[in-house]
């Protein structure tokens, strides 16, 4: 598929990549204030344990696919944002969506901070990891897993930062009878209460920690 991200823009609306966005909204209310500890230069490569209610996963960032990515991810992960959080879409086949965190306070914190573009560097095959978007320069937390070779998002702007190191048998494996269902916004607003509530078989990331690093 030949369309640019910015002649995307309708096709997002009508096709499952649609939810690839993150879904635009209205200025949050101010959230309290959080000390958070500034962490240190991102490596040129690193590795991430997910624990999650399914199993081990590890994640390899390579920072030279999609820097501004990476340093993004490195960050969210060093502040503990992915602690708690759950895997909101599962789309057989396709994707695999997470981060929006556990406490609605937290998301509050980083939605506005967007990172500017990567260029893609490697493709979106299967395993890879990559930021989702709500349009040119939009990128915060969210990311996905592809669970399959889907290179059209390639010519979308979608710059995988990453690929599933271990663990993509456990990642093919997560709660996916929801689809489509869970609110995106409803997750922001409420938080995982929201989610118990009403999805509670969704999988979850127990904790997200940089375990290596390469320099």
């Amino acid at each position: 598929m030949s369309l640019t991200r910015a002649a995307a823009a309708g096709f997002l609306l009508v096709s499952p990549i649609a939810a690839l966005a993150c879904t635009p909204r209205d200025a949050p209310p101010r959230a309290p204030q959080r000390e958070t500890v500034a962490p240190p230069p991102t490596p040129d490569s690193f590795l991430v344990a997910l624990t999650t209610s399914r199993g081990p996963v590890t994640v390899v960032v390579r920072r030279s696919w999609a820097p501004h990515g990476a340093d993004r991810f490195y960050a969210l992960v060093h502040d503990g944002f992915y602690d708690g959080a759950r895997f909101f879409r599962v789309v057989r086949g396709f994707v695999v969506q997470f981060g929006l965190p556990a406490d609605p306070r937290l998301g509050r914190v980083w939605s506005s901070q967007f990172i500017p573009d990567d260029p893609v560097r490697h493709p979106n095959r299967r395993g890879t990891v990559a930021f989702a978007s709500a349009g040119p320069n939009t990128r915060t937390t969210q990311l996905f897993v592809n669970l399959a070779d889907n290179l059209r998002l390639d010519a979308l702007g979608f710059a995988p930062i990453g690929q599933v190191a271990e663990g993509l048998g456990i990642v093919d494996g997560l709660y996916g009878l929801y689809g489509e269902r869970p609110s995106q916004d409803s997750i922001r607003l409420q938080g995982d209460a929201y989610v118990t509530r009403t999805y509670p078989n969704l999988d979850q990331i127990r904790t997200a920690r940089i375990v290596r690093e390469w320099r």
